[in-house]
Order: C-alpha cells, then structure tokens, then sequence
C-alpha cells in the first residue's frame, strides 16, 4: 500500500511536464519547466495528504468490510452446503430405509394373501365335501325311499294280477303270505 502513492506522484509527474511544456509554447515536447513541476508535486503532495487523511481510510474500511461480507457468505456457503449434502445423504437413508419397510409390507400382504387363498381353498373344499356326502345321503335316502315305493307298488301290481288271475278274493292272510313269498324270491335275485 506505500507504494501506490509513490506510483501515482510519479505518474503525474511525467505527464505533468510535457503538456506544461506543450502550453507554454517553448520549446519541444521534451523541455522541461522547474516551476511547473515544482507546483505541481506540491498540489499533488497536499491533493494525496488530503485523500489520504479523509477519504483514504474510509475507502479502505468500505474495502475491507465488504471483503469480510464476502467472506462471510463464501463461509455461510459452504455452512450450506455441507447442509444441504447432509440432508441429502439424510433423505436418501430415510427414502431407502422407507422403500425397504414398503417392501416388507408387500411381502408381508402376499404372504398374508396366499394365507388366505390356502384357508378359502380349504374351507370350499370342506363344503365342498360336506355338499358331496348330504348329496350321496340324500341320493341314498331317495333310493331307498324309491325301492319301497317300487316293492309296495310291485306288491299291488302283484295282488291285482294274482286276484284277477284267480278271479276270486283272498284274505288278507293269503295276500301277505304272497306277497312275502315274492320277496324272497326277489332277493336273491339282487
């Protein structure tokens, strides 16, 4: 920074002097006038004492604070950031922890489904059976039902024809002695 004013003195002065000689119309462009340059370091000498008394250290506070002010927002930047790769790390633990519990649920409803299928199969089947066996009871039941039904039939059927074959009416001692003969003849036919 102590060099800067010394720079400036300096290139003032060298400019200073050739448009001094170019004014005064002597001379070339390389003639030097003492006075001019002697008036001119003193202006610049209190210009410079001037900035650097007032202006100087309120350029140099408005430069540093806004270097502190960027400091601050590269630091908060990067407090950010590392917040923001934490979260993100956070959010991708939670997402795969979540997808892994949704996958335990879908393998816990599957195997619960297939639970229940097994039990409807099973319970249908029962029914199933248990409609199978009343059906057969009652198909059993009716043919039984039927058979007596036949034989009592088979019974009349058997005293008409033997009354009108006979032309004549036998007790009813007689008719159940036939028809009990009857029967057993058809018995062993089975």
């Amino acid at each position: 920074m102590r060099k800067s004013p010394w720079l400036a003195l300096l290139l003032v002065t060298g400019t200073a002097v050739p448009l001094a000689a170019q004014e005064a119309g002597g001379g070339g462009p390389l003639t030097v006038d003492g006075g001019l340059v002697i008036w001119t370091l003193v202006v610049f000498g209190l210009l410079l004492l001037v900035l650097r008394r007032s202006a100087w250290p309120v350029l140099l506070s408005a430069v540093r604070e806004r270097e502190r002010r960027l400091e601050q927002q590269i630091a908060e930047a990067e407090r950010n950031r590392a917040e923001a790769a934490a979260l993100l790390e956070e959010h991708k633990k939670v997402l795969a922890h979540a997808k892994g519990e949704a996958q335990d649920i879908l393998n816990k409803a599957k195997a619960i489904a297939e639970k229940e299928r097994e039990a409807l199969l099973a319970k249908a089947r029962e029914e199933y059976e248990q409609l199978l066996a009343r059906a057969r009871k009652e198909i059993a039941d009716e043919k039984q039902k039927a058979l007596l039904a036949l034989r009592r039939e088979a019974v009349d059927l058997s005293i008409a024809a033997a009354a009108k074959l006979i032309d004549a009416t036998l007790d009813s001692e007689a008719n159940r002695r036939l028809v009990m003969e009857y029967l057993e003849t058809l018995a062993p036919q089975r």
